[in-house]
């Protein structure tokens, strides 16, 4: 049914349960043909593509976070029922609503499909992870389903490029007048309603064929093993030191690539320009700083892979399983852990995480320690710094020293958060512990379109910064480390006579107790925009003061000779507990609607920074002594 090109395309929201495969079928549906933005007002995260039907037809498709019901107990499901009611300002009602439900777990599901239909919209159920549940042989009755409840039924495999077929197939087919759809009145559910529901639940499994419980499953066996109490924990701690050995095992190639084709860009560049400010910006200025940070764009590709494969498997789950004991030894929830797992990536999206977390206590506290994980922003830096000092050999086994010391680092920073944990939950209100309670998914083989999608994202966002942040840094620094040029007769690097190096002198003061030299210190200002921008700053300021030799791929030994072991170990130290990001600040006001927070946030970053620099440059000055003595 094809529509003439000026008509207004039609909405269809998809609706599910968390881990319903939801967002899976959404990328199936809109491939790259998406954006991703915030709802206004609020952190929530809002995924919107364009799904172009057989017929021709332009779907907007709107992916709405996952929710259990439409009477909202946590930001998520606040977000979804009001955009689902009409409440939400400038966010049109969806014309159609596709209920994403586990085919395999169709009893939870059944419960907020009855909710959608008392909204009285178009509606389409998609059993979701068909494959899975036939092949378990619980498959329930699509047609049967369909006349129970009186909507087109449909079966799908989110994981699979073929497997949203028949859910096109039948929207292409749908009256879908764009506009936004007219929603009956909603009152909350009352007990009565929910004893119905219950009740209706139970009469459609055992009229479809999906009331049976399967027996002992693949991922049952599996489970014995992986949730087991001794062999859990050594299993998850070995993943996740193999996944930090992987990142520099595996990136030394396209590290090396890269390195070598923005060197022999910055030569070429040398040549072809004259002498002047426009090429000592180019040469010094943007490829020193842009190529010092964008050669580690490997490391970061390697590490998400991981992430995104473990979570994609269904081991992220029994993960937060396992930590759940370690999380209630400092008063949290094991609900804590996906937060702070996504703050691996960037504390931002942890922060925005935590809106699942019911308890507001245990919010905010995750919330507060969410920075002091190792984000991605923080690797260029440790890959910098192990790359100059720890040598490349093999400890153990096929082990490298490198990824170990990499590993020890994001020990330390999940050490201290929940040591910090431990601080606020004993400092405030007593709380009451609440044990996890978590649906498991079934484990499966991940998804290579997901992990391509999902990579792609990652690696637009670094670029992104990179192209942004971190290049408009980058020329701000170029021109205070260039301007005033040197009074006549000056010796020195002209960098030192410039407004940086008036600066850094200044801050080399404030520093000199952690064992920070000048160029250190000024890089550490617009790392607070963004962790990785330091590392740029390091390449602009020593390309500035070492005589506009080029450094975007001599960084590494440049620092080794500079610096001694002391002052590499502290600036280790401070980026496990580095001031955070304005950025994230900026998201914590949002989140908490409050500046009292990212106040103190900051104040106990810094102080924690400053402190452990501090403990381990002496350490290591004592160290250096004996071992002399």
């Amino acid at each position: 049914m094809a529509t003439s090109p000026s008509a207004p395309s039609p909405l269809v929201a998809l609706v599910g349960n968390p881990n319903c495969g939801k967002t899976a079928l959404f990328n199936v549906l809109t491939g790259s043909r998406q954006k991703v933005a915030n709802y206004a007002g609020v952190t929530v995260e809002r995924k919107e593509g364009a799904l172009i039907a057989p017929s021709g037809r332009r779907v907007r498709v709107l992916d709405l976070p996952g929710a259990y019901s439409l009477d909202p107990v946590t930001p998520d499901e606040r977000v979804t029922a009001d955009v689902l009611l009409g409440r939400r300002a400038g966010e049109p009602v969806p014309d159609v609503v596709v209920c994403v439900t586990d085919a395999t777990n169709l009893r939870q599901n059944l419960r907020l499909v009855l909710s959608l239909k008392r909204l009285g919209l178009p509606m389409v159920v998609a059993l979701n992870m068909a494959d899975v549940a036939r092949r378990k042989g619980i498959m329930p009755d699509a047609a049967r389903l369909s006349a129970e409840l009186g909507v087109p039924v449909v079966e799908t495999v989110g994981i699979k490029a073929a497997g949203a077929a028949a859910l096109i197939k039948t929207l292409d087919a749908m009256a879908m007048p764009a506009g936004g759809g007219r929603v009956a009145p909603w009152l909350a559910l009352s007990a009565a309603d929910v004893a119905h529901d219950q009740s209706e639940v139970r009469r459609i499994l055992a009229a479809v064929g999906g009331e049976h419980l399967e027996g002992v499953t693949r991922s049952d066996r599996l489970d014995a093993v992986v949730l087991h109490p001794l062999f859990g924990p050594l299993i998850l701690a070995a993943v996740l030191f193999l996944v930090f050995q992987a990142v520099f095992a595996l990136a030394p190639l396209p590290m090396d690539a890269i390195k070598d084709g923005v060197g022999a860009f910055a030569d070429w560049l040398a040549r072809m320009l004259p002498p002047s400010l426009l090429r000592d910006l180019l040469v010094n200025g943007i490829l020193a700083g842009v190529g010092s940070v964008i050669v580690f764009l490997p490391q970061i590709v390697i590490l998400f892979f991981f992430i995104l494969t473990l979570e994609d498997s269904g081991y992220l789950p029994r993960a937060a399983f396992l930590l759940d004991r370690l999380m209630g030894s400092v008063g949290l929830s094991g609900r804590a852990f996906i937060p702070l797992l996504s703050s691996f990536a960037c504390a931002i999206p942890g922060i925005m995480a935590t809106r699942t977390i019911q308890n507001p206590r245990d919010r905010l506290t995750t919330i507060m320690i969410a920075p002091l994980m190792t984000c991605s922003a923080r690797l260029p830096v440790y890959a910098l710094i192990i790359g100059a000092f720890v040598p490349h050999r093999t400890v153990w086994a096929g082990l490298q020293l490198q990824g170990l010391v990499l590993f020890v680092l994001y020990v330390a920073g999940v050490a201290s958060a929940m040591a910090v944990a431990y601080v606020l939950k004993r400092g405030g209100p007593g709380g009451r512990f609440q044990p996890l309670m978590l649906e498991l998914p079934a484990y499966h083989w991940p998804s290579l379109r997901n992990l391509g999608i999902g990579l792609w994202q990652r690696v637009e966002i670094f670029l992104t910064r990179v192209g942004t942040i971190i290049l408009s840094l980058m020329v701000i620094l170029w021109a205070l480390s260039s301007f005033p040029a040197p009074p006549a007769g000056a010796t020195g690097p002209a960098i030192q006579y410039s407004v940086a190096g008036h600066i850094g002198t200044w801050l080399a003061a404030l520093f000199a107790p952690l064992g920070f030299n000048w160029q250190i210190s000024i890089a550490l200002v617009p790392g607070l925009a963004a962790r990785e921008v330091a590392v740029g700053a390091l390449g602009t300021v020593y390309a500035l003061s070492a005589n506009g030799a080029d450094v975007s791929g001599a960084l590494t030994p440049l620092i080794a000779h500079s610096w001694s072991a002391a002052t590499a170990a502290s600036l280790l130290a401070w980026y496990v507990f580095a001031p955070q990001c304005l950025s994230t600040l900026a998201a914590v006001r949002r989140e908490t609607n409050s500046w009292r927070y990212p106040l103190i946030m900051a104040g106990y970053l810094f102080a924690l920074a400053y402190a452990g620099s501090l403990i381990t440059y002496h350490l290591m000055l004592g160290y250096a002594g004996r071992a002399a003595g």
